[in-house]
């Protein structure tokens, strides 16, 4: 059935993408709330808004009981969950069918597959898709790692079989340091995500992080293309674009075909990302994971194809097949993203909320600001730092940076620190403009770069 009612389950930037999608497609929208999310623009721009409990994320934001409360209350038919928090809760997902409340997203069953990233790794290896040279399964213990370590070869990361965002991986370069950090993963994924079975995989050196958009409805699939995300620091993804500068033709083609492969043989519902990483020298891929949900980065797709993916997602959702073909979906320039964060490089990237007391952008055809701030609004204290990201296109990636660059330069939010001076900096940087970056080398470069960053 068609959606008619669409209850938001996120907050910040992406609360407010996912309103004006569903408004573009004439579905009336409810923002849920924390208590110290009052003020938030995306309250104000729903067409009903609902507290869901106090600050914490856990009484709030994570609280499955009272998502659903507001559900029913409100008369919402269906849940948009964004990204991060509920997106990829199994669990979640199930109480929200039980209540007789549709998922934007995919089913719970799926969600547990491709997020399971041992489950995942073998799903795609039965679909033919090559993954990284790692173990079977998890590791029972410390003695079978150093097995497989030994068999697959140094350096090995350990990384936690649920949850993501660079938690609950380490790197060991030796038997020693296998042995010392193993527990230490293990351990913070079993804080993080409730559990802590790891797996090992080779460390592809200098490896470049490259991701295809696919979108489902179950029967067919089609891709949008990849985007990379090479530019990372502690694995936190700060700079994408699309399409990849490196890939060449008939490599894009064969990496493309394999994630829709992969998404159609599970039988994908919605919007997904399939994660690789792409050896340069020998141009081969590695398939890593799979993201059950939009991404932060899904602009930069949007951008050079000129599709709407939170919309068509939640056209899917409610019951619609795909309204592309993939001959439909061409690319179309070069388009950068830059994540705002409300840091200070130059404190080691320390949290900065406060009272935004001004706040101008660049309001030109080809940039795109996608963002929840205003003037006067408090940024709280208690939620991811991003605060916003800056989207631009151009015929191509030189023209891109270029139009990066003097938006920028023209973005201003005062009151608090952000991350736009470090983003000028790269902008300008000779081998960022050269595309000859890898998913290291942020961080060397910022060992050695820090006073290329202008406050």
């Amino acid at each position: 059935m068609a959606i008619k009612t669409l209850l938001i389950a996120n907050r910040g930037e992406i609360a407010v993408r996912v309103i004006r999608a569903a408004k573009s497609l004439g579905i009336k929208t409810v923002q849920v709330y924390s208590e110290a999310d009052e003020d938030m623009l995306a309250v104000k721009l729903a067409d009903e808004a609902i507290c869901i409990g106090p600050a914490s994320a856990a009484q709030s934001y994570l609280n499955h009981d009272a998502i659903i409360s507001a559900a029913k209350e409100t008369g919402a038919d269906a849940i948009h969950p964004g990204y991060g928090f509920l997106s990829e809760n199994a669990d979640f997902v199930r109480a929200v069918s039980n209540a007789g409340l549709i998922f934007v997203g995919p089913d719970a069953d799926l969600i547990e597959k491709m997020g399971n990233k041992i489950a995942a790794r073998q799903t795609a290896m039965k679909a033919g898709v090559a993954v990284v040279p790692g173990s079977d399964g998890a590791i029972s213990d410390l003695d079978e790692a150093v097995r497989v370590a030994n068999k697959i070869g140094y350096p090995v990361m350990i990384k936690a079989a649920a949850g993501g965002g660079g938690r609950g991986i380490r790197i060991a370069d030796d038997e020693a340091s296998l042995r010392r950090l193993a527990p230490q993963a293990q351990a913070e994924a079993a804080a993080a995500f409730g559990d802590g079975s790891y797996y090992l995989e080779y460390v592809v050196v200098n490896a470049r992080h490259i991701e295809v958009q696919v979108m489902g409805d179950g029967k067919s699939a089609v891709h949008f293309f990849e985007r990379e995300c090479s530019l990372q620091r502690r694995r936190q993804k700060i700079w994408e674009e699309a399409p990849s500068a490196t890939l060449d033709e008939a490599t894009r083609q064969e990496l493309c075909q394999s994630a829709v492969k992969l998404t159609q043989d599970i039988g994908y519902v919605g919007a997904g990302t399939v994660e690789y990483l792409y050896e340069e020298s020998t141009r081969r891929f590695f398939f890593i994971e799979m993201n059950t949900r939009i991404q932060v980065e899904h602009p930069v797709t949007e951008a050079i194809t000129g599709f709407d993916l939170v919309a068509e997602m939640i056209r899917i959702a409610g019951g619609a097949a795909l309204s592309m073909s993939q001959d439909d979906i061409k690319i179309n320039g070069h388009s950068i993203e830059v994540r705002i964060n409300a840091e200070n490089p130059m404190m080691q990237f320390l949290p900065s909320p406060g009272v935004i007391t001004s706040l101008a952008c660049t309001h030109a055809p080809e940039v795109r600001f996608d963002h929840f701030l205003y003037e006067g609004y408090a940024i709280p204290p208690f939620y991811d730092s991003l605060l916003g990201k800056l989207i631009v296109h151009g015929k191509n990636r030189g023209e891109a940076i270029a139009a990066l660059h003097e938006a920028l330069e023209n973005t201003m939010i005062s009151g608090i620190e952000t991350t736009i001076p470090l983003l000028i900096a790269l902008a300008k940087d000779d081998e960022v403009k050269a595309g000859q970056v890898h998913t290291s080398w942020l961080e060397h470069w910022l060992e050695h770069n820090i006073e290329n960053i202008k406050p």
